[in-house]
């Protein structure tokens, strides 16, 4: 099978989206997609339509980083109201029951919302793209047939109540990647009795990239000679990893999927279990895990990052690029 020739506007690297509120994070990949040029593009972890905020867009090699990103913790602020309750979870859906709140006091209202750090599990929207028997649960809604019950463990890391005015109560919340916002906030509802919706979602941060990173989809499409400006090259791209400079014949032997002797390299960083391995100019090589072998730390590689030689490096067979194009 012939390869498609790489288009010479495509980057390599991570875009910090701030979404707007409206579209879906495919249809935001779509408008860069068709009006930038980037033909290879994914995210690292979606957002409702109905939420804003950080969208971790990987653009080229930077699709290769998915897998270590999407794990990552997310920091969202929101807004809920009490007395009524959707399909959906969020004030987007169909209202299905309204019950009174203005027997509650805010006091109370405020503690059960910081209860939610103690939140281990909860149970999955039914009309979100979690999948059962490979059908996502909002076709199963949308179709009229049984929705199972699906259950899934979180961890919450944070919360903060930020203002309480009845029915209304906004929030801050830091959460495990995978934690649906709307089933903690109607969760609080059915503890209070009361119901409660999910009414504005923010995602603040998704780590280690935050809103203060953040572009507006109208200014990066408005400006298009402006976007190489924007995307945080894939040597900078994982802050958080400690980067290893390699000599001229330790990348050879990278590039031939041999391990390295951890004593052998210099970290620049602070030492961790992952870093990414550069080539003798700086460029990124490859991601790389510690670990042990005859009694030893050496570094062994996790996903290649070199660029294939030659201007046709665009593979529609690649694995990778299934899942994050």
């Amino acid at each position: 099978m012939g390869r498609r020739r790489r288009d010479p506007r495509q980057l390599d690297g991570v875009l910090i989206l701030d979404k707007p509120e409206g579209p879906t994070s495919a249809a935001c990949l779509t408008d860069l997609k068709r009006a930038l040029g980037q033909t290879k593009i994914g995210h690292a972890g979606t957002l409702d339509p109905m939420a804003r905020g950080v969208l971790v867009v990987l653009l080229g090699q930077g699709t290769k980083l998915g897998p270590y990103l999407t794990g990552a913790g997310k920091t969202y602020s929101g807004q809920l109201r009490l007395g009524l309750s959707t399909d959906t979870y969020d004030i987007q859906g169909e209202v299905q029951e309204e019950r009174p709140w203005e027997h509650l006091d805010p006091r109370a209202v405020a503690e059960a919302v910081l209860a939610w750090r103690e939140e281990t599990e909860q149970v999955v929207p039914p009309v979100s793209a979690a999948k059962h028997q490979g059908r996502p649960l909002y076709a199963l809604a949308r179709a009229g047939e049984d929705v199972p019950v699906k259950v899934k463990a979180i961890e919450i890391s944070r919360v903060e109540v930020l203002s309480v005015d009845l029915p209304l109560v906004r929030f801050r919340v830091g959460v495990s990647a995978g934690t649906y916002i709307r089933s903690l906030v109607h969760s609080l509802g059915m503890r209070l009795g009361c119901l409660a919706t999910l009414t504005a979602l923010t995602r603040e941060a998704s780590h280690p990239y935050d809103l203060g990173q953040a572009h507006g989809l109208e200014e990066v499409l408005a400006e298009p000679e402006a976007l190489a400006g924007k995307v945080i090259p894939l040597t900078d791209a994982l802050p958080h990893w400690p980067r290893v400079r390699l000599t001229a014949e330790q990348a050879a032997q990278v590039r031939n999927g041999a391990q390295l002797p951890a004593a052998a390299v210099v970290l620049d960083g602070p030492p961790g279990p992952r870093a990414m391995l550069l080539d003798p100019s700086g460029e990124p090589l490859a991601l790389a895990e510690q670990r042990e072998r005859d009694g030893a730390p050496w570094w062994a590689v996790l996903r290649g990052l070199w660029q294939d030689p030659g201007p046709e490096t665009h593979r529609p067979q690649d694995k990778e690029e299934l899942l994050w194009s």
